[in-house]
């Protein structure tokens, strides 16, 4: 005859496991998809109106997304193969790159229209918002030539965004692709997706003062203001580099998903979110302790994405499936990572189950003969 009791032993232990490992697994998760043009690339936020500027490489569009209800309410047509994108809270402007030619388009968000064109070097592609000096940096990623000491370098324009012309040329590393801008130095840094460099402009004098080395391959950029520090994604590298602006040296290296591409600070949770571009994952890592909290799932290849501060939500750009995936930053990654990841709770119930088995096969054995003698 079947023991009762061990049934319900066995169902209380298998309970205990599951629900253990539910606490361990990664409560965040995406609550809307939002369909865009064709390869969405970059992403950025605009505190002003409340939108997401997406830029579609295949489509020659931006896409406006209106965070209230995840929907598109407006599609912009601007120059060939649109990447890069930053916003100018100034003036109420979106600077996008046409990584296809040599232009920046320059769109009113009162209007969604594009209100200007500024030819810059060829192969624009990443794009920085300077708030102390109302500039725009742009990385040429195509206008590559040689230095002095033969070293194959780059340029980045640098435009006045009150005349939309372009008032100085910086020479940097080879290719550079993410821009991040640095309010509490007045710094801009450039990462050298060609080399193995970040380039450290001043905003004052427009001139390189610094170059850091990090993993080779670089993509995305970003500034953590809380922290003063700069998280770059490497590319080739399959980690972030943390970089303190304070001495402009690499201060810790985080190992995320596969091909991380694109990064965005949340200043609400002190977190820095990270595409991968091979996996399909965004990784959220702790600024505090520059450790991967956890992974959200999106969808094919993302690339950019955007802190909206005024939501707490995370936009991710998918280049592979045409869509803008939605992450809320409320979700608690932080809980989701036992206190000691290589020893996690559901393995400390597996030792304690066999370090008690013997008792425990003991007690059903005399709990099985006292059933079996009262039937």
């Amino acid at each position: 005859m079947r023991n009762p009791k061990k049934a319900s032993f066995a169902t209380v232990i298998i309970t205990l496991v599951l629900v253990l490992s539910a606490a361990n697994a990664s409560h965040a998760e995406v609550i809307y998809e939002v369909t865009v043009g064709t390869s969405p690339a970059e992403a950025v936020y605009d505190s002003s109106t409340g939108e997401i500027f997406v830029t579609n490489v295949g489509s020659n569009t931006v896409s406006v997304i209106s965070d209230s209800t995840n929907a598109v309410i407006a599609t912009v047509t601007v120059g060939n193969s649109p990447k890069g994108v930053a916003y100018d809270s100034g003036m109420g402007e979106i600077f996008v790159a046409n990584s296809g030619g040599t232009s920046v388009s320059v769109i009113s968000d009162t209007t969604d229209k594009l209100v200007a064109t500024v030819t810059v070097g060829f192969g624009p592609n990443g794009v920085a918002y300077d708030s102390g000096k109302g500039e725009i940096f742009v990385n040429n990623f195509g206008s590559i030539g040689v230095n002095a000491a033969n070293d194959e370098v780059s340029t980045v324009s640098v435009i006045s965004d009150s005349t939309n012309k372009v008032v100085a040329t910086v020479t940097v590393g080879e290719g550079p692709l993410g821009a991040a801008y640095d309010l509490g130095k007045g710094e801009i840094f450039v990462t050298d997706s060609g080399g193995t460099s970040v380039s450290v402009i001043s905003d004052i004098t427009n001139k390189v003062v610094a170059t850091v080395p990090v993993v080779a391959s670089q993509g995305g950029v970003t500034y953590d203001s809380g922290m003063n520090e700069i998280f770059v994604a490497n590319y080739g590298g399959g980690s972030a580099s943390v970089i303190s602006d304070g001495n402009n040296s690499v201060v810790a290296t985080v190992t995320v998903g596969g091909e991380p591409l694109g990064a965005a600070y949340d200043s609400g949770r002190g977190e820095i979110f990270v595409t991968n571009y091979y996996s399909g994952e965004v990784s959220a890592i702790s600024d505090a302790s520059n450790t991967v909290l956890g992974t959200v799932t999106v969808e094919k290849a993302p690339e950019g994405v955007a802190y909206d501060s005024g939501k707490g939500e995370i936009f991710v750009a998918n280049s592979g499936s045409n869509s803008v995936s939605v992450i809320p930053d409320s979700t608690a990654l932080v809980e989701s990572t036992p206190a000691n990841p290589e020893f996690p709770s559901v393995m400390i119930v597996g030792i304690l189950l066999i370090t008690a088995a013997p008792t425990i096969l003991l007690h059903h054995k005399r709990n099985t003969e006292k059933h079996e003698q009262s039937c």
